[in-house]
């Protein structure tokens, strides 16, 4: 396989896992493309590259960029923007897991906190929602407690810990 066809099959695969994890395919793509690119690259590179319009690519540089993980870089004597990727990817699963837990799971342990405490009425129904939505809202707490570790541990933590797990 030659560069090339690498280098599309890793973006295609990227942007095909992206969706996966509930983020749009053409964002995850330009991730993809800014993670392995040795230089930073101008909107209108990525647009090329990828086949997409200015909106898109705007839009989705945008959204990359409130994650934390894609970043604006000035160079010297050029008017355009340019853009790069977090390219530490210890660093980059630390980013996404902190803007995960801020997004989606803080949200959701708030409103299973407030279901689970709801006014017990006596029927099964009642109690039913209760139970589960105390053992979702544990287990939710304990996901984002999680996150929150490998968010704000240092590499060797993190690595020591996957180790262990894996083995």
């Amino acid at each position: 396989m030659n560069y090339d066809e690498a280098k599309n099959k890793f973006i295609s695969t990227w942007g095909s896992l992206g969706s996966l994890w509930g983020i749009n395919k053409t964002m995850a793509q330009i991730h993809a493309l800014l993670l392995i690119s040795p230089e930073p690259l101008s909107m209108e590179d990525i647009m090329e590259q990828l086949q997409i319009s200015r909106g898109n690519t705007s839009m989705n540089l945008r959204q990359l960029m409130d994650w934390g993980i894609v970043f604006k870089e000035n160079i010297m004597g050029e008017r355009k923007e340019y853009f790069t990727s977090e390219k530490d990817i210890q660093e980059l699963t630390k980013q996404i897991a902190k803007e995960r837990s801020r997004r989606e799971l803080k949200p959701t342990i708030k409103i299973l906190k407030d279901v689970s405490n709801m006014q017990q009425d006596g029927t099964s129904k009642t109690t039913e929602l209760i139970k589960q939505t105390k053992a979702l809202h544990e287990m939710a707490s304990n996901l984002d407690t999680m996150m929150n570790k490998i968010a704000t541990h240092d590499h060797n933590w993190f690595t020591k810990t996957l180790l262990k797990l894996i083995k």
